[in-house]
């Protein structure tokens, strides 16, 4: 159950990411999503040591949700920076 709740947050963050950065583009809009998923199942996976098929901790659910938001904003300040 806790990897279908932190791919649902990772979605949910990733495409609010493409909003905020106001995002036109259907790949962009895939890549926000994907790294916010990405991001959400690394920070639960850690935060949960290691299991994602069991039960979802609050530690483990707000890891994932600041793991989704960083990603994304890392990948864009890192690709901001690198044009200019």
């Amino acid at each position: 159950m806790s990897i279908i709740i932190l791919i649902l947050i990772g979605v949910l963050i990733g495409w609010l990411a493409s909003i905020l950065t106001r995002v036109e583009d259907v790949p962009g809009i895939r890549r926000d999503i994907a790294l916010g998923v990405g991001g959400a199942l690394i920070g639960g996976l850690v935060a949960n040591k290691g299991v994602l098929l069991g039960g979802l901790n609050w530690t483990a659910l707000i890891a994932g949700i600041a793991a989704a938001m960083l990603v994304p904003a890392i990948y864009k300040f890192v690709q901001r920076r690198g044009t200019s």
